[in-house]
């Protein structure tokens, strides 16, 4: 009977074998062991298995585990708290299940960090909290045009580094998550009608591969075209994006920077602002919850949080008009 093949390469046989390059699902098996050995009780374990499972299928199970950073750790509660299941869908999560994750989360990266797998901890500054989520940041359209503008004076050389501009714009349009940035590839983009571009987003869940196809920007196609210049993928790389993960948020990092915007810019911040700058714009709840990906029982509370942010814009924008009168 022939072995059955391992699912990653860099699968570790001992705790002594995991370092920052190992992929997130294949140090499960060994922190499972190590659970054990700790004296958990199997109800404990069964729940710390099934919390980093989630995590794995939101941020991809064969992310490198010295990748991963705190950012990415509070995006996925934040997105925790939108979505885990519940009884009552019109009540947040309850604070003990919430909490259990940021527990689970803390637990196993102090174990790698113990190991010296990772070279810091990205769990330690995650706070439990004591209420719902507050509301995330959004750009007002003259901050969103501010960014587009600053993008357009960073240089590579002599020339515009299109790098920049052609990920917030694909941000603005899209909304999509970090993960499925660093998955597209040339051939997920439809120029068949240069017109009327579209993306094509496959992702996994529950096994279940789905798609979903959005609408670019046909001006974004030329500032990709120019990227694609400037950044060849290499040999063997089937993605457009040519940097790591870590280098794209330095990018939305340096952008903020550049506008003066009084708040950090991450992908999160970018994908709510996608949200609601459709829903300001008229797009329906039922195309915005299929473009975001989120399931019926998941937009409930995403779709009342669009709301509220998009009213708070609305009154934002008409201050700034009073006070310009």
């Amino acid at each position: 009977m022939s072995k059955q093949p391992s699912l990653f390469t860099h699968d570790p046989q001992t705790p002594a074998d995991i370092s920052r390059q190992t992929p997130l699902q294949a140090t499960f098996k060994l922190f499972k062991e190590f659970l054990h050995k700790s004296g958990k009780s199997q109800h404990t374990i069964v729940a710390f298995e099934t919390d980093l499972r989630m995590f794995a299928e939101q941020i991809g199970g064969s992310t490198p585990i010295g990748q991963i950073q705190t950012s990415d750790l509070n995006a996925f509660l934040e997105w925790l708290e939108a979505n885990a299941p519940r009884k009552d869908w019109t009540q947040p999560l309850p604070q003990k299940s919430y909490a259990r994750r940021v527990t689970t989360l803390k637990v196993y990266f102090k174990w790698l960090h113990g190991l010296k797998a990772i070279p810091s901890d990205p769990a330690k500054p995650v706070l439990q909290r004591s209420g719902p989520a507050p509301l995330s940041e959004v750009l007002t359209m003259e901050q969103i045009q501010q960014a587009i503008d600053y993008t357009r004076t960073l240089k590579k050389g002599d020339e515009q580094d299109y790098r920049p501009e052609m990920l917030f714009r694909l941000l603005l349009d899209t909304g999509l998550k970090k993960s499925e940035v660093m998955n597209i590839r040339p051939q997920d983009i439809d120029r068949m009608n240069r017109n009327l571009p579209v993306l094509t987003v496959r992702h996994k869940s529950r096994n279940v591969y789905k798609e979903r196809r959005l609408d670019l920007d046909p001006d974004w196609l030329h500032v990709y075209d120019l990227y694609l210049e400037q950044y060849p993928r290499k040999p063997g790389h089937e993605g457009i994006i040519t940097c790591t993960a870590r280098n794209l948020e330095y990018i939305l990092t340096d952008i903020a920077e550049g506008i003066r915007l009084p708040f950090k810019l991450s992908f999160e911040v970018m994908r709510w602002t996608c949200a609601v700058r459709d829903y300001r714009l008229g797009m329906d709840e039922q195309s915005l919850r299929e473009k975001l990906g989120l399931s019926e029982a998941s937009w409930y509370e995403t779709g009342r949080k669009v709301r509220q942010l998009a009213e708070k814009l609305a009154f934002v924008n008409h201050d700034d008009t009073q006070s310009s009168a």
